[in-house]
């Protein structure tokens, strides 16, 4: 899947996949020629990225001079060794993954309500179980905190997304590398499975 529109399915799909990760990279311009890619946190909702840090550094300053970044999620599913599926050559070697990166422009989020409702979504993603009182921004003890805190959304103009679960090998080669998944049954292997089968045009349950 890569393309830089989407039909409503596969939005959904895209929202599934930022609501389980929670880092990303988010490149930016720098005064210097070369292009500045930090790794942090991120939270995604209502159709942005929500990124945040402290209100002084370089990021804000990159950002203040230049508002057009580039921002990149992935997942390493499972490395697919070259003898899954020839017992001699190594280039048959790969790896099935998940990508999105979009670009757009970055914007400074000051309202309370707003930053409130994004630090609550990144509550939800990365403490799930709760143990904390619901982030308000009327409360006077998330006030300061919230007003201490920059955020940052990112809003997207681009998209390009790739879900690579070798959709392209053919029904043969596919079945031996789910076969060799399922006999190594590493971290994710399984998994890598049910994504082939789900993004295999052709696969016969």
């Amino acid at each position: 899947m890569r393309r830089k529109e989407f039909t409503i399915e596969e939005e959904e799909e895209l929202a599934l996949f930022l609501e389980e990760m929670s880092f990303g990279f988010l490149g930016m311009s720098h005064e210097d020629g070369f292009p500045r890619v930090t790794p942090l946190n991120f939270a995604y909702g209502n159709g942005v990225f929500y990124i945040h840090g402290s209100r002084a550094g370089e990021k804000m300053k990159l950002l203040k001079n230049d508002t057009r970044v580039t921002f990149s999620v992935a997942k390493e599913y499972a490395l697919i060794p070259s003898y899954f599926t020839d017992a001699e050559m190594a280039c048959p070697a790969s790896a099935f993954f998940k990508s999105v990166t979009v670009r757009g422009h970055a914007e400074l989020i000051t309202d309370l309500e707003e930053k409130a409702d994004a630090f609550s979504i990144f509550m939800h993603k990365l403490q799930p179980e709760g143990g904390y009182d619901t982030i308000d921004a009327k409360d006077p003890r998330y006030i300061p905190r919230l007003n201490g805190v920059a955020l940052i959304k990112i809003v997207p103009q681009e998209w390009t997304a790739k879900f690579k679960f070798g959709q392209n090998a053919k029904e043969e080669e596919r079945q031996h590398i789910m076969d060799g998944l399922q006999k190594r049954g590493l971290d994710d292997d399984l998994t890598t499975i049910e994504m082939m089968k789900k993004y295999c045009p052709h696969h016969q349950s």
